[in-house]
């Protein structure tokens, strides 16, 4: 609902009809939020917000157990639809102030319509709650080349997320080079994991690899070996992409730089800005083979080829199950006490109130001896 318009009014009876899974509404205080497209990103569950349908949240927001950040009662707002008319049998006066605002948001609607020029159909008319007039950056305009321009206010404006999708260049073709579908990282690597897997295989199992300790002494590499070498990769990779989100994705642009403001925020920062836009959540094959191939230059030059070719195939198929739980910390709805619902509960602090703890995706492993682990808490 836009900050111009006048509130619809609803009585409680009809707060409380909504609360399914296709239509689910919220109370917080007296105003009516409509919540239907965040079930499945809730971090605590779908369930979890559907049992408290149609009922006042506030308690809830503040805990215990969990007290919501500032940033998630940011969000919460872009879900506003109207306020709880709290007056007992006033069903005419309830009529009256639909009216009024209907008539209300009928002028709003013919103002608005001449300022946007987004087709009907755009993804941006489906997000709420950004206000096009008072953002520091202008939403009908690519992003890139305006953060830059933030400066000091960069970095407050980035971890402000919204549930919104971002147009990042004018171009259509730069702009769809931006964007990947979740399917094509297995689709694209798999293969590469499995050819080389078989072949490393293979070429341990002739029994013709060894490892030369001295001039005169050498070890035979048996092909019962290569699990060990898999796993050693892919607990590597694990290291990786630890340092790569820390250090890399969450490095602190100086506020008077504009290229490294607009590198970090085409690398990263758009992903916390809009940490639901589902195009971006996975890594474009073209800019993650850089990464994969320095990846495999470094081990084949560390270790014999067979041996550094196995390691990197371990590394490479756990980078394809990171962006695959990424993408699933995301959008999917894990089963409540599992592995896989405490990773997304922590990694929702980690874009909401934690941004510089947190910085494991598939382990927290990492978080632990380089002390950036997120409290833990129960939702």
């Amino acid at each position: 609902m836009s900050p111009s318009t006048s509130p619809r009014f609803f009585t409680e009876r009809e707060v409380a009809r909504h609360s399914t899974k296709d239509s689910c509404w919220v109370l917080l205080g007296t105003r009516v939020y409509d919540v239907t497209a965040f079930l499945r990103m809730h971090p605590g569950g779908e369930a979890l917000i559907r049992s408290r349908a149609g009922k006042d949240l506030t308690r809830v927001m503040e805990g215990p157990p969990h007290r919501h950040s500032p940033n998630a009662r940011r969000w919460l707002e872009q879900y506003y639809i109207g306020e709880l008319d709290q007056e007992s049998g006033a069903e005419e006066t309830l009529r009256v102030r639909r009216k009024a605002s209907e008539q209300a948001e009928e002028k709003s609607a013919e103002k608005t319509s001449k300022m946007e020029d987004e087709d009907e159909n755009s993804p941006y008319k489906l997000c709420s709650s950004v206000d096009l007039d008072k953002d520091l950056v202008d939403w009908r305009k690519p992003l890139a080349w305006q953060v830059g321009n933030l400066r000091e206010k960069y970095d407050a404006w980035v971890h402000q997320p919204v549930d919104r999708p971002i147009r990042l260049f004018g171009n259509p073709l730069m702009e769809a080079a931006t964007k990947t579908s979740w399917y094509w990282v297995p689709v694209v690597w798999l293969p590469i994991v499995f050819y080389l897997g078989w072949h490393c295989y293979t070429t341990l199992a002739q029994g013709n690899t060894r490892i030369e300790l001295t001039s005169d002494f050498s070890v035979p590499i048996p092909k019962h070996v290569f699990p060990v070498l898999f796993m050693m990769g892919w607990f590597l990779w694990t290291f990786i992409e630890y340092c790569i989100h820390r250090f890399v994705f969450h490095m602190k642009p100086p506020a008077h730089n504009y290229y490294l403001i607009t590198l970090h925020f085409l690398l990263h920062g758009q992903h916390h800005k809009s940490p639901y836009d589902g195009s971006r959540l996975v890594f474009p094959p073209g800019l993650a083979s850089i990464v994969v191939s320095l990846f495999y230059m470094s081990l084949c030059k560390t270790l014999p080829e067979t041996l550094g070719t196995s390691v990197f195939v371990g590394g490479l198929c756990g980078y394809v199950v990171y962006d695959m739980i990424h993408y699933y910390l995301h959008y999917g709805s894990p089963k409540r006490g599992s592995y896989l619902y405490s990773l997304k509960a922590y990694h929702v602090k980690h874009h909401f109130e934690h941004q510089r703890s947190g910085f494991g995706i598939t382990t927290t492993f990492w978080d632990h001896p380089f002390n950036t682990v997120i409290p833990d808490e129960k939702f």
